[in-house]
């Protein structure tokens, strides 16, 4: 990654606010994100991580099962944010909602879990962080130019590096995509996209450098079946709903 100087981080941003459809029916009334994962609540460990990384002023934009995040703001001193639309709309409407404090900013997704801390208060660039798949993947796959810049993202691909993970706006990128995020907000096409859709959209205008990270550094469970491979006490619940 190439920088003219040192991004110091302002504060970070949660993504807390969806309905994890594919953990039905324990999402039902338990967001993924306060799910206990080996001992430790999913986002209260990436809050502490983030602390222990010098970042203190942290928002989380709720949206499903919302109250239950509340005791957050006594416990490690967060800012809630309410997404109202989270119901009709995808992530993108979340970052809009968080639209006030956006600046060298964090953006998180509550249910990643990071083995060691990857967050650091300051970083060379902004970036988006990515592993490499071996093989075939449907996730969004990268290419860079010769300094590391995302130049083009596409779904699916194969021995590619992906999107997964957290990501770091700096004030730069925070505030043309928020131009192109109102310019866009009420077209009927813009409602179901995720952010990055939008991002990959205007990538010429949008600059995000690569972030390599080794194997096993980002998880992200997707469904239950991808839990109850790294923590076993979520396999007995598993399979009672198989019988």
């Amino acid at each position: 990654m190439m920088s003219h100087s040192t991004l110091e981080i302002d504060n970070a941003v949660i993504l807390a606010a969806g309905f994890a459809s594919r953990f039905a029916p324990l999402s039902r009334t338990t967001p993924k994100a306060l799910l206990n994962v080996r001992g430790e609540i999913l986002i209260e460990r990436q809050i502490r991580q983030l602390r222990e990384a010098g970042i203190h002023d942290i928002y989380v934009v709720t949206g499903y099962l919302g109250e239950q995040f509340s005791y957050l703001t006594d416990r490690w001193g967060v800012t809630l944010i309410e997404n109202r639309e989270y119901q009709t709309r995808n992530n993108h409407s979340s970052v809009w909602a968080a639209r006030g404090v956006l600046a060298n900013t964090y953006i998180c997704s509550s249910d990643n879990y990071f083995p060691e801390n990857v967050f650091s208060a300051s970083s060379p660039s902004p970036y988006y962080s990515a592993l490499y798949a071996h093989g075939p993947t449907e996730e969004y796959c990268l290419a860079t130019d010769e300094s590391g810049r995302i130049t083009d993202v596409r779904i699916g691909g194969a021995d590619s590096w992906y999107m997964l993970g957290h990501v770091l706006f700096d004030t730069n990128f925070s505030s043309r995509f928020l131009k192109v995020l109102e310019a866009e907000y009420d077209l009927p096409e813009t409602q179901n996209l995720m952010w990055e859709d939008i991002y990959r959209k205007h990538l010429e205008e949008l600059t995000l450098y690569i972030k390599k990270y080794s194997a096993g550094s980002i998880l992200e469970f997707d469904t239950l079946d991808e839990l109850c491979r790294f923590d076993s006490s979520y396999c007995a619940y598993r399979d009672s709903l198989s019988k």
